[in-house]
């Protein structure tokens, strides 16, 4: 029995965890599928057969697919778990250049390196934020990947300190400005004209953090912002930023500034007649004595 769970999904990509519960030693009828694909196992292992070679697939052999290619399976060790990630072709283009192009060889090896990337894409996928900590896991585990099972020349980089420059304040800006493209990586990308793997890597490196973690600060501002000024809505505050619900925003305020939003509004609001402090907020201990 074959079970199918959708992680994450979005136009230009889906995360889907797939279960096979049966142990079934022969070839499958072979298949053909639309889309760019990789699959990472996490538990078990399978056979694959596609372009006439077969493999044994588990956690140290990936695969990736491309469209219209036939493939066979058999599970003859029992069930196993596998995360398959989907892509369009204009999204594996800017990962791998000509989308025709198929991969030099059908299977990937797993070192340690690309095992902790798909052990963070899930993770990430679980804390709501797919537009950006998401895409961003995605993309760096699909270019280490590709990378090792594309032939020739990857997509050149253009890549300079002046225009590096130039593409994060322009980044920077459509945050500041909550531009709808900015609600995502990958349109904030399209926006840029620029892919988005380029994006992510030229904003790490000049600014030193992730552009995940650079958006969340913006957004934590305005959060503070609201908060400060009274708002009693946590869920109106969450919708309004962006993000996905209000236990979302509770995560992210607690795992950037220890607090939670009930907390951070207690400790912004005005200080009472009496000179007594908001609850929680933090003193600082009195200077040693001379």
């Amino acid at each position: 029995m074959l079970s199918a769970t959708v992680l994450a999904a979005r136009p230009d990509f889906t995360v889907t965890a797939v279960t096979c519960r049966d142990e079934h030693p022969r070839w499958s009828p072979a298949e053909a599928r639309a889309d760019h694909r990789m699959v990472l196992v996490r538990r078990g292992r399978f056979r694959r057969r596609a372009a006439g070679a077969d493999a044994d697939v588990d956690r140290t052999l990936a695969y990736v697919g491309v469209p219209g290619e036939e493939e066979q399976f058999a599970h003859p060790a029992g069930g196993d778990t596998c995360t398959s990630l989907s892509l369009t072709p204009a999204l594996w283009r800017t990962l791998a250049g000509d989308p025709t192009r198929a991969p030099a060889a059908p299977s990937v090896y797993v070192d340690a390196r690309l095992d902790l990337a798909h052990r963070r894409l899930l993770a990430t996928a679980t804390g709501g934020d797919i537009d950006y900590a998401l895409t961003e896991e995605l993309l760096a585990l699909l270019a280490t990947a590709i990378r090792r099972a594309v032939p020739g020349p990857l997509p050149p980089s253009t890549r300079t300190p002046a225009r590096d420059r130039a593409l994060v304040d322009r980044a920077r800006q459509a945050i500041a400005a909550g531009h709808p493209a900015a609600d995502g990586l990958l349109p904030l990308a399209a926006a840029l004209g620029v892919s988005p793997y380029r994006l992510s890597r030229c904003f790490s490196r000049e600014l030193g953090l992730p552009l995940t973690r650079y958006r969340n600060r913006v957004r934590i501002g305005r959060a503070l912002d609201r908060l400060e000024q009274g708002e009693s809505s946590l869920g109106a505050l969450a919708a309004d930023l962006g993000f996905a619900d209000q236990a979302h925003l509770t995560r992210t305020m607690r795992a950037y500034l220890g607090r939670t939003p009930t907390a951070l509004r207690r400790l912004l609001a005005p200080h009472p007649a009496d000179g007594s402090r908001p609850e929680g907020e933090f003193t600082a201990p009195p200077p040693p004595p001379p």
